[in-house]
């Protein structure tokens, strides 16, 4: 498929291969395994040594359209589906790092994230050391010898922290290190981390990918040389956290509409932003789009809107945010973002409460925080779900 059509047209057309049956919406291969016309071609196929299906731990047609059609979008040379976005980062350390290893992560990332980081892989003894999101010297200043790779997602959840994927990009290079992005808050409809430098993009593709709160799935995009020769593919063949068949045409179909889904998700968000900003009983408002935001010119350069995700403190700590979690009689009460149907979720007491508290002071996450996915209601609906609590 050409790349210079645009993102929307890339969406609808990109992976689409037809079977005899000359289908127009894409084919499903509900399989578990493939045949072969003879021994000679099974072995030629276990081998490398020519291309097809073999096994859907790791080849089926289906999932091969989403890594298509999402290579396509983030302008990438290859994808690798998993069966979460947490998979997808597992996928991606354990296939580029080796014991002895380090990691230089930004604090501000995702709870699961931080705790795999911390304790999973330092069982394995590759070690991370945290440092701020938004200093590009706090990194340069945390690299180690044995330093393989960053990781690091922007906008950050909950707070919306803008990394500088370029400036990080550059240190990286400069020591060799491989720069990761996890792009799950923007997508590549509004941010594309590979043209500013990164090497690797992680997607929960549970999130905005399908946009409708279906399915499970991951995501691993770069260059085919890093991800099939590298050791991620290999990992994940081995390994086994792949995406279904079934997940994958979910996903596929979701691709279909992601562009106009963001823009409204962005559209709405801003508003509410805004809305927020202006009530007698919020603190404080975090988002991208919004020039009170620490890294409001940055994300003007580096993203093309603010994204749907809208965190904001309320005066008088847990108690007064649990009272607007409470009083919701629209909005979702759920940890899940990127749905159709805007949630509401409290970080200290969910997607942030297995790390310890020394963890999230550093990270800025309060106890009178919330997080709003702003979904694709009508935002004066929404306004009126949280002002009752408010």
């Amino acid at each position: 498929m050409s790349d210079q059509l645009q993102p929307e047209t890339l969406a609808l057309h990109t992976g689409i291969h037809r079977s005899q049956f000359k289908e127009h919406s894409e084919a499903m291969y509900l399989t578990s395994s493939f045949v072969f016309d003879n021994a000679a071609q099974a072995a030629a196929r276990f081998m490398g040594q020519e291309p097809g299906n073999i096994y859907s731990r790791f080849t089926n047609p289906t999932v091969t359209a989403f890594e298509e059609r999402l290579a396509a979008l983030e302008g990438a040379e290859t994808c690798i589906a998993t069966s979460s976005g947490m998979s997808a980062i597992l996928a991606c350390v354990m296939g580029l790092l080796s014991a002895g290893d380090h990691i230089v992560a930004s604090r501000s990332l995702f709870g699961a994230t931080v705790n795999l980081f911390n304790t999973i892989l330092k069982r394995f003894n590759v070690d991370t050391t945290f440092v701020s999101a938004t200093d590009v010297n706090a990194w340069q200043a945390a690299i180690q010898p044995n330093t393989k790779l960053f990781f690091l997602e922007t906008p950050s959840n909950p707070l919306t922290e803008i990394s500088d994927i370029a400036a990080l990009a550059a240190v990286a290079k400069k020591s060799g290190i491989r720069l990761a992005v996890d792009n799950c808050f923007c997508t590549p409809i509004l941010q594309k981390p590979l043209e500013l430098g990164a090497d690797i993009v992680i997607h929960s593709a549970t999130k905005y990918l399908d946009g409708q709160g279906r399915i499970l799935g991951g995501a691993v995009l770069g260059s085919r040389e890093l991800l099939m020769d590298g050791g991620i593919y290999g990992f994940l063949r081995t390994a086994g956290p792949t995406m279904s068949a079934f997940n994958a045409w979910v996903v596929l179909k979701g691709l279909e509409t992601l562009k106009i889904r963001m823009q409204a998700h962005s559209e709405s968000a801003l508003q509410m932003a805004q809305w927020l900003e202006s009530q007698p009983n919020v603190q404080r408002v975090y988002y991208p789009g919004l020039a009170s935001h620490p890294q409001y010119a940055l994300a003007k350069q580096q993203q093309k809107t603010g994204g749907g995700i809208v965190t904001f403190e309320v005066k008088g700590g847990r108690e007064a945010a649990w009272r607007v979690i409470d009083a919701s009689r629209l909005i979702s009460i759920t940890a899940n973002l990127g749905d159709a149907k805007s949630t509401l979720t409290h970080p200290a007491t969910t997607t942030h409460a297995r790390i310890s508290q020394e963890a999230r002071d550093a990270a800025g996450i309060s106890e009178g925080m919330l997080r709003i996915a702003v979904g694709l209601e009508a935002v004066q609906d929404l306004q009126a779900d949280l002002v009752r609590g408010l």
